[in-house]
């Protein structure tokens, strides 16, 4: 492994360059002479682009280890669907008018903590002794964000036009308009959140090998996978509170970081994730502002590329295997 290392710290450079590049060249494109303007509005931007993607390749790479499938994300347990629903039932029962001009911290908070209590809560009652609880719990998080999605569509039927109008623009993922104090929020749950799950790392290689071989090596897993699963609602769900659900993002920063850094070592896997995740997040972002003048949003742009790349990764591996 020692004759990979430089290998690997060369590509993490590499990345690491690229997203300062990217995050240069958004501060500064088109600021037409008003750059400190630009930095103070973009420079909010950048720092939300950091958290979302700190989150979101942490939380995604840790999900996909415990879970032994690289096609499974966070969003399998319903978080975007609950989120969805927090924010119907606010808009339906206090009134998009009201939901824009009240200051939106404790929804905020309110909804984070939602999101990771209803995960907490599976966790505990389903991750006991049977070594298929996991997945009757994947299971149980996709009926549940079924559930979650139809009572929001029923409540949006109900709605005036007008509010529902104003409730879309909350459901689409946007860096436009990003609360300063929920950001600064944010930024301590998501780098605590990281920060634990990072110590973890070798706990995580262990848990790739798979149950039993982490089992025999000492790891209470119960245990184990109730922090993982704690901790991955946290960050995931901070992130969607902050900006909205971004479907696809987690599949395809996980998933191009296996096939760029083809090790078990989560100390590698992690800063991969976190730095194609800037990347592709800024590039995004520059695309919607620059190319389709705002036109469109992230999230459409991320579910474009995020949907063909699924179908690409489903054909690609149904032909290794064959």
């Amino acid at each position: 492994m020692n004759t990979f290392r430089p290998k690997k710290l060369l590509l993490l450079l590499s990345l690491f360059i690229l997203a300062v590049l990217l995050c240069g060249l958004y501060l500064t494109y088109n600021t037409y002479g008003n750059f400190q303007f630009a930095w103070m509005l973009r420079g909010k931007k950048i720092a939300a682009f950091l958290l979302v993607a700190l989150a979101t390749g942490m939380a995604t790479v840790s999900f996909q280890t415990m879970t032994q499938n690289q096609f499974l994300t966070p969003n399998i347990l319903g978080l975007d669907s609950l989120y969805v629903l927090i924010q119907t039932l606010l808009f339906f029962s206090v009134g998009g008018v009201n939901m824009l001009v009240q200051k939106q911290t404790a929804t905020f908070l309110i909804s984070i903590l939602l999101m990771a209590l209803v995960s907490l809560l599976l966790a505990k009652l389903l991750l006991k002794r049977q070594q298929n609880d996991l997945f009757i719990l994947l299971m149980l998080g996709m009926i549940l964000g079924t559930l979650f999605s139809s009572t929001s569509n029923f409540l949006q039927v109900m709605m005036d036009p007008n509010e529902y109008d104003l409730l879309q623009g909350r459901l689409f993922a946007s860096f436009s308009n990003i609360n300063t104090v929920q950001l600064n929020w944010a930024a301590g749950i998501i780098l605590l959140g990281s920060l634990v799950l990072f110590a973890a790392n070798h706990y995580l290689d262990v848990l790739h090998l798979g149950s039993d071989q982490a089992t025999n090596l000492g790891i209470s897993l119960n245990k184990f996978q109730i922090l993982l699963l704690f901790l991955i609602s946290l960050l995931t769900g901070t992130a969607t509170a902050l900006v909205g659900p971004i479907t696809f993002l987690g599949f395809i920063v996980a998933n191009i970081s296996y096939q760029l850094m083809p090790t078990y070592r989560h100390r590698y896997l992690f800063p991969t994730a976190i730095l194609l995740g800037i990347i592709f997040l800024v590039g995004s972002q520059f695309l919607v502002e620059q190319v389709f003048q705002l036109k469109t949003t992230v999230s459409v742009v991320t579910q474009f590329i995020g949907g063909l790349y699924f179908i690409w990764k489903i054909i690609y591996e149904r032909r290794r295997q064959k």
